[in-house]
């Protein structure tokens, strides 16, 4: 099977600005694709009752080269690659209408027991499924880095998640971290500048009715999310934006 490829046209609810592709939407599309592949591989939503077993996103590198605009078709290519015990990561190229390449992405994922929501090891039998190729979408650059947690913020934004906010694994949706983070944004940063790269890393699930709190900090160059519990003591995400 290798590489999973599928066409998006974009609608309504993925264009912004300009009716451009929103960061969202690139995401929702990712999102979908790697879905797709997975139940063709046998460890999709729908093969969960019989598994046990979903797929959990630890971490999301994006960048954007140009954005399409409402009506026009997105094509995905996206591949596994090779595990490292517990963990494993999907790359993804996004082309338009004329072929040309518009944005990369990689991921980082774990492979969770619904039962008793541990860790599943990645055997070969799993992994085999995939046919996982060796080819990465960042070559010049650390493709995964923890994001160290700023020193310093200017402002902190309290939310109750919400039930729109929840997925299948009773979790925070991972696009609803990127939702939240674009409420935290002061005015004139998310009025005035278009984000075409930017990272999520999941540290710690939030659940219904969790209340948080989100830290805006800008350093070097880089907007910062970061997302508390509300005693501040757990560490859920962190969100980097960069131009």
């Amino acid at each position: 099977m290798g590489k999973f490829e599928h066409d998006f046209e974009i609608g309504f609810r993925e264009v912004g600005k300009s009716n451009c592709l929103t960061n969202k939407g690139f995401l929702s599309y990712l999102e979908d694709a790697g879905g797709m592949h997975s139940n063709i591989a046998g460890y999709g939503l729908n093969d969960i009752e019989q598994t046990n077993l979903t797929w959990v996103v630890l971490y999301w590198k994006i960048r954007v080269f140009s954005r399409p605009t409402y009506g026009e078709k997105v094509h995905i290519k996206t591949w596994g690659r090779n595990s490292v015990k517990f963990y494993t990561y999907r790359d993804f190229e996004l082309y338009n209408s004329s072929n040309t390449l518009i944005g990369i992405a990689t991921s980082k994922w774990i492979l969770l027991n619904f039962k008793n929501m541990e860790i599943e090891k990645l055997t070969n039998e799993i992994m085999d499924k995939y046919q996982p190729e060796d080819k990465k979408v960042f070559l010049s650059e650390p493709e995964i880095n923890k994001i160290i947690i700023p020193k310093e913020y200017s402002f902190i934004y309290t939310y109750t998640v919400q039930r729109k906010d929840i997925d299948i694994n009773n979790h925070m949706h991972n696009s609803s971290y990127l939702d939240l983070a674009y409420e935290v944004l002061p005015d004139d940063v998310y009025t005035n500048m278009d984000f075409h790269n930017f990272e999520i890393m999941y540290k710690k699930e939030i659940k219904l009715y969790d209340t948080i709190k989100c830290f805006y900090s800008f350093d070097d160059n880089f907007h910062y999310i970061t997302i508390k519990s509300e005693d501040e003591k757990i560490l859920h995400g962190i969100i980097k934006f960069s131009l």
